[in-house]
C-alpha cells in the first residue's frame, strides 16, 4: 500500500504550482485534494487531483485567501497534509498556525519562522546570527533618510530598498542614486504603513 496510505494532501494554491505538487504526490502514491473557484473549474490542477472542492467566496479573488474556508475543506475531506505552494497563504503565519493546531501537518516553514521572515530587518539579523553570508546593507531597521543615505554611500549604488514588512516583494525598489533613494524612501514608508494597517 505504501507509506502514504491513509494520508491526503490538500494544495492551498492553484495553477502551475498546484500541478507540480499534484504530479509529485501521484508519483509517490499520495492522494490529493485541489481547491478551485468557478473560473478555475476546468484548470489542470482540478482535473489532475484525486478530489477537488469548489470555493464559493465572493469575490472570487478572495477565495484562495480564505483560511477558514480552506480549513473547513480540510476537515470535510479528512486532509492530513497541507502544502501552501507559494503566494496566497504561504506567507501567512496565522494560517500555518491554524493548520498545525487542527492536527494537520503543514508542509512549509513553521509559523514562527514565517512570522520572523515577514519582518525583513529581523530576518536579516537572524541570518547574521546563524552565520550566513549576506549582501552588504544596513545593520538593522533604517528609520531616517540620513541613515539610508549613509548605508548607500558605504555600500554603493545601485541598491535595493525594501520595506521591513510585506511579502511578495512589496515595497521593494531599486535605487540608482541618492535622489532616487530619497524619493523611494517616501513611497516605501507609505506602502509599509498601508500594509501594516490592512
Amino acid at each position: 500500500m505504501g507509506p502514504y496510505r491513509g494520508h491526503k494532501l490538500l494544495i492551498a494554491n492553484r495553477g502551475e504550482i498546484a500541478v507540480r505538487i499534484i504530479k509529485t504526490a501521484k508519483r509517490i502514491g499520495l492522494r490529493t485534494v485541489a481547491i478551485y473557484t468557478p473560473s478555475d473549474s476546468l484548470s489542470p490542477h482540478v482535473l489532475l487531483a484525486d478530489e477537488s472542492t469548489l470555493l464559493t467566496e465572493a469575490p472570487e479573488a478572495a477565495a484562495y485567501l480564505s483560511a477558514s474556508s480552506i480549513l473547513t475543506v480540510c476537515k470535510e475531506r479528512s486532509v492530513t497534509l497541507v502544502h501552501p505552494g507559494y503566494g496566497f497563504l504561504s506567507e501567512n503565519a496565522e494560517f500555518a498556525r491554524q493548520v498545525v493546531e487542527s492536527g494537520i501537518t503543514w508542509l512549509g516553514p513553521r509559523p514562527d519562522v514565517i512570522r520572523l521572515m515577514g519582518i525583513k530587518h529581523r530576518a536579516r539579523s537572524a541570518a547574521v546570527e546563524a552565520g550566513l553570508e549576506i549582501v552588504p546593507g544596513s545593520e538593522g531597521l533604517v528609520t531616517m533618510d540620513n541613515e539610508a543615505l549613509e548605508v548607500a554611500r558605504r555600500c554603493g549604488f545601485p541598491m535595493l530598498l525594501k520595506a521591513t514588512a510585506g511579502g511578495g516583494g512589496m515595497g521593494m525598489t531599486i535605487c540608482h542614486d541618492e535622489d532616487g533613494l530619497r524619493k523611494a524612501l517616501t513611497v516605501t514608508r507609505d506602502r509599509s504603513k498601508a500594509w501594516i494597517s490592512s
